[in-house]
């Protein structure tokens, strides 16, 4: 539930005058890539960590209502339970932050999770998923039915030509619709970065987001030939940081698309630690979205735990 108002009025003066100095940004995002990652039992408690952070996701044309239940079940028990006591972390609640599906796949999920005993939140992707391209009308009774279905978070597409055509206000009006549609549930606001044509589209478009009421902005759907990259993220995390300078609101922020082993879990929370400090390595305020990444990520641990890495079979999904 959100406890505070989200958004602020449009400002257009905010962002007219933004340039984003582009060879800075990739630099920046060098660096991070460059790094050395933490070792050992550091790296263990990091992995574990990313691990809370996740969006466990499905968003296939073959998803059935048995493959949402198995992805439940990996939500509640992400690592293995031996593993776990090992490291003396299985009386800890270790559990993914979320359950990602498509709209038609909420009520399975939310049985799934329910039978499981445990209160997980599921996240429905909503308004026209992947592309946006759908009436606006049809949109927002998207949003409607997969809350009234029991999702408490709708990750949004937005409309990618309002951003190419500089029609700040239409954006910032249309997203305020879907803040609206949301009701209690939380809005995570997708800007398919890999779409906007430009890193200062990428800032002007997080900012018009955050000043429509949106709980989390997000790189991407997955679904793009580019999807969440370091520059972009940089962008956003420094638009997100303007935000709360300016008005004292925290907005969420969500990588997702081609993060897929646990040595990018790591560099995106020390990107994330870097850019805007502790308090935003918290489910709350940072959540990655993947369906892959969890496996290695258990991969890791286990060979840390035993020395050896574990074959497929010892570490099925569920």
């Amino acid at each position: 539930v959100r406890s505070e108002v989200r958004g602020a009025a449009l400002d257009l003066s905010w962002i007219s005058k933004v340039q984003v100095n582009h060879p800075a940004v990739l630099r920046r995002a060098e660096q991070i890539q460059a790094r050395r990652t933490v070792k050992k039992e550091w790296q263990a408690a990091w992995l574990l960590k990313a691990v809370t952070f996740i969006d466990l996701t499905t968003l296939s044309g073959d998803d059935t209502s048995s493959n949402v239940q198995r992805l439940c079940y990996k939500a509640k028990h992400p690592i293995r339970e031996d593993l776990l006591k090992a490291l003396n972390m299985h009386d800890k609640g270790i559990t993914t932050a979320a359950v990602c599906v498509y709209p038609a796949r909420v009520c399975d999920a939310v049985r799934a999770l329910k039978a499981a005993g445990c209160d997980i939140p599921v996240a429905s992707v909503a308004t026209g998923f992947p592309a946006g391209q759908t009436h606006l009308k049809t949109r927002l009774e998207e949003i409607r039915l997969a809350v009234e279905d029991g999702a408490a978070e709708i990750d949004v597409v937005i409309n990618r030509s309002l951003v190419l055509t500089g029609q700040w206000e239409a954006l910032y009006d249309e997203i305020r619709q879907f803040r609206k549609a949301c009701g209690e549930a939380h809005l995570k606001t997708i800007l398919a970065t890999g779409e906007l044509g430009s890193l200062t589209n990428v800032y002007k478009a997080s900012m018009i987001a955050m000043m429509a009421g949106s709980d989390f902005i997000k790189t991407s759907t997955g679904k793009e030939t580019v999807n969440a990259t370091f520059p972009v993220a940089i962008v956003m995390l420094r638009a997100i940081r303007d935000f709360f300078w300016k008005t004292g609101n925290k907005v969420g922020f969500k990588p997702a698309g081609g993060i897929r082993t646990a040595k990018d879990s790591l560099a995106w929370l020390s990107l994330v630690k870097e850019e805007l400090g502790d308090e935003w390595l918290k489910p709350e305020l940072f959540r990655i979205g993947a369906s892959t990444l969890l496996s290695d990520i258990e991969r890791q641990i286990y060979h840390h735990v035993t020395g050896r890495y574990a074959a497929y079979h010892d570490l099925p999904m569920s």
